[in-house]
């Protein structure tokens, strides 16, 4: 498997795909924190200079979203991108037969892709993530605190985690399906009905088992909330803007987008720990962990029990 690994990070590396994918992501982050920065600068004075490094992340600014918006759709681009043709581009050339008649595991071939494929994401995130934190401290003039740095990281496991769960998608399409295009416009569709189609859906399903107009008390408001809320998060791209802004924003202290008067009385106003934070957004981490369980684990079984001939 280490042999498998370091073949094919190498070949990430060297791959023009890899070059191009990088450039344009760290542009657009670039351009998103450049925006940011001067939108902080100029109410730094009106807002509370306490946790202003991690505003870098989440402000918008007047012509460009936020970087979290970039990654949250770049994230599953990157992912397809890296996935889509790892097994069956091999097959078609007919190159998989020759290194599996190697004295080699089958099952060292898509662990070693796997793990390579997430370990160039690993790079590529934690790179665009130091360039944006060096062009922020450099505009803002704020040094991060401890804390910050932490949430920091904690973002940054979220993002890949995120992102691995596309890889593993465009994995698993790549050894169902014997032709490239064939996976990879398979994962987009994915992309697409879960990034831009599931608030459609969530908004149909809340109509039909809690339907609600103007003179609906709060209780039906509410169950309806819930159930819009329940079938977003089917999706990863909600799983993953919920859970880094929370993680970033230390005064977020609900996920529940309607709350009554007497749930929030009584609570002491101020920003959340990191830990108390977490407890907020442990069930997304665990959902996209088992997302990507699931998706590699039905790859894993379909290749090793694939017969595979020489072309």
């Amino acid at each position: 498997m280490r042999a498998v690994f370091w073949k094919e990070l190498a070949d990430y590396f060297g791959s023009w795909r890899f070059i191009i994918i990088f450039a344009v992501i760290c542009l657009a982050a670039l351009s998103a924190t450049y925006t940011a920065a001067q939108t902080i600068r100029g109410d730094i004075a009106q807002t509370p200079t306490e946790y202003v490094f991690l505003r870098l992340f989440t402000t918008s600014g007047e012509t460009l979203p936020s970087f979290i918006f970039f990654l949250s759709f770049f994230g599953p681009l990157i992912g397809i991108i890296f996935g889509f043709d790892v097994i069956n581009s091999e097959r078609s050339r007919g190159t998989l037969s020759r290194v599996l008649s190697q004295p080699l595991f089958r099952d060292s071939v898509i662990n070693g892709k796997f793990l390579a494929g997430l370990t160039a994401i690993a790079i590529m995130l934690a790179s665009i993530i130091l360039v944006v934190s060096g062009l922020g401290l450099r505009m803002i003039g704020v040094a991060p605190a401890p804390g910050e740095v932490a949430r920091i990281g904690v973002f940054f496991l979220i993002s890949l985690l995120y992102v691995g769960f596309w890889l593993g998608l465009g994995i698993l399409f790549s050894v169902l399906f014997r032709r490239t295009i064939t996976s990879v416009l398979a994962a987009i569709a994915i992309w697409i009905s879960l990034a831009l189609f599931i608030s459609m859906f969530a908004g149909i399903a809340a109509n039909w088992v809690a339907p609600v107009d103007q003179h609906s008390e709060a209780e039906a408001i509410l169950e309806h909330e819930r159930i819009y809320d329940s079938v977003m998060r089917i999706s990863p791209t909600t799983l993953f803007g919920e859970a880094t802004e929370t993680v970033l924003n230390p005064g977020k202290r609900t996920l529940r987008g309607v709350v009554l008067v007497r749930e929030v009385e009584g609570m002491i106003p101020g920003p959340l720990a990191l830990g108390q934070s977490l407890m907020l957004v442990w069930p997304h981490l665990v959902a996209l962990i088992a997302l990507i369980l699931i998706c590699f684990a039905v790859s894993y079984v379909r290749f090793m029990r694939e017969e595979i001939r020489a072309t």
